[in-house]
């Protein structure tokens, strides 16, 4: 997935003479490609930001995913007339996180089924295609569609990791416990990091200019990956959070004992 634009396709990249129906079509797709987006961003924050598991959580985690499939089918629609690389491969990706992510807590615990093992192809025919991009840019002078090859490689790299770990949970007949909720947690936070680097900081033209290229927009852009890392831990490693906040309940009774002895 490019990150240095939103919408794939703009008005203006349609020929003269097009039939009406065809900017109805670019239009349409357009507006379910930013409108998802958008509400994937907003829902996915908000559904990092919750108690895992309530109410709220499932409910913004349904928007989150339906928002993001909007936004990945259109965006790859939409960049194949125009042939543009690193979108179409990362559309594709980020719809394969979501519904791998969603199917994840969905399916059975310590369960595997067809399509997981379908499934798995995405990911190692995306990586075999990043690769292949990253080849020829590196032969056309270091750069394809406006892209440096380092890109292409990078997301070939990613794409291959998801396809090992797929293979993983295949051979082990599917995950239960922590490792399930974990699996179910990196995807998703790895779509919405997807979502958030291609607005802020892929479409900053559209923003003031006093937040080109500032760190409040690549933050934003990295939160969800500084939030995953947060959430695995937590799942991981319970035992840290709970020594950490006895603690703090300690250190606070003793300085409200502290306190009493002053006062005396």
């Amino acid at each position: 997935m490019a990150t240095t634009s939103v919408m794939p396709l703009s008005l203006t990249q349609l020929a003269a003479g097009t039939p009406w129906w065809i900017y109805a079509l670019v239009i349409a797709g357009l507006a379910l490609h930013i409108g998802g987006g958008s509400i994937a961003i907003l829902s996915g924050y908000g559904a990092v930001s919750v108690r895992k598991g309530s109410p709220l959580h499932m409910r913004l985690g349904k928007a989150f995913a339906i928002a993001m499939l909007f936004m990945a089918v259109m965006g790859t629609v939409l960049s194949i007339p125009i042939h543009q690389r690193g979108n179409i491969g990362g559309g594709v990706l980020a719809g394969y996180l979501v519904i791998t992510g969603w199917m994840t807590v969905k399916r059975e615990a310590g369960t595997i089924g067809t399509f997981e093992k379908f499934a798995a192809l995405v990911p190692v025919g995306v990586s075999a295609l990043f690769l292949l991009w990253g080849i020829q840019a590196t032969m056309n002078g270091g750069k394809l569609d406006g892209y440096r090859s380092p890109l292409y490689y990078t997301f070939a790299f990613a794409a291959a990791i998801f396809a090992l770990l797929d293979l993983r949970t295949i051979l082990r007949g599917g995950i239960s416990g922590v490792q399930r909720i974990a699996r179910h947690l990196w995807r998703m936070c790895f779509a919405l990091f997807f979502a958030a680097a291609s607005f802020f900081l892929g479409q900053q033209k559209v923003m003031p200019k006093f937040l080109h290229g500032s760190p409040i927009l690549v933050g934003l852009a990295l939160a969800p990956l500084a939030i995953m890392i947060f959430w695995l831990a937590r799942v991981r490693h319970p035992n840290w959070f709970r020594l950490s906040r006895r603690v703090q309940s300690q250190t606070a009774g003793r300085g409200i004992i502290a306190d009493k002895v002053a006062g005396a």
